[in-house]
């Protein structure tokens, strides 16, 4: 179909769909459903080859940009106890990530012979907001886990992910990672896992929380490389 009449065909489908959900009395669905459609309603004239082709071009993109540093960390829920942790998985990748990237900050400062500063721009989502402010705050006062921070400056600043296309970017990586782990799908993931942040050949920005025995291409960079023992003779 030309763009113009494919979007007239998907807009008809769309609706036929929402009115069937709310005939069947589908309340929680209908609203799932509406709020995808909203969100994807910009792009029903591209086919899904077209789609799926400008996803991977901005991934070229992103590995393109050689100056540019990927952290995330992806947790299995199986393999995580928030008793131990004493908090919630969003909010231990959270910790984890502010870490990574504050002592990034803090090596490249020392490599270049100056202090580096850097800031957190976040997806501003009203569940999350005030919890990573407030993580934030105690991180500045009392440090992380694994490291002190100095390096990042103020709490996050929140944004609207629609109106910010580096925020959509790394939700664009996000999706590659998940994909991945998830549905062993590799297309984006080979293309974005080039920015992760390395020290030599260990990639210490991105972690995959999961058990001992993941074979994935993110643990097995991310372990240290094994030392060969030697014997004196």
């Amino acid at each position: 179909m030309p763009r113009a009449q494919r979007r007239v065909a998907v807009d008809r489908e769309r609706t036929r769909e929402l009115l069937q959900l709310q005939k069947d009395q589908k309340h929680k669905t209908y609203q799932q459903q509406k709020k995808s459609f909203a969100h994807t309603r910009a792009y029903i004239h591209l086919t899904r080859d077209e789609r799926r082709n400008l996803i991977r071009e901005v991934a070229d993109c992103v590995s393109g940009w050689t100056y540019a540093r990927l952290f995330a960390e992806c947790i299995d829920k199986v393999h995580f106890d928030p008793t131990r942790t004493v908090r919630s998985v969003g909010e231990q990748a959270f910790e984890q990530v502010v870490s990574r990237f504050e002592q990034y900050l803090v090596n490249t400062g020392a490599n270049q012979q100056t202090n580096y500063h850097g800031l957190l721009v976040h997806d501003n989502n009203e569940t999350v907001a005030k919890r990573h402010t407030d993580l934030m705050r105690r991180f500045h006062a009392q440090g992380t886990f694994w490291t002190t921070i100095n390096r990042i400056i103020e709490t996050p600043l929140f944004v609207d992910s629609r109106l910010t296309s580096m925020v959509q970017i790394a939700d664009l990586c996000a999706y590659a990672l998940r994909r991945y782990l998830e549905n062993q799908e590799d297309d984006l993931f080979v293309r974005i896992f080039t920015r992760a942040d390395r020290v030599q050949n260990r990639v210490l920005g991105v972690r995959h929380f999961a058990s001992g025995q993941c074979v994935c291409e993110i643990c097995r960079v991310h372990r240290p490389t094994p030392r060969l023992s030697t014997t004196t003779p």
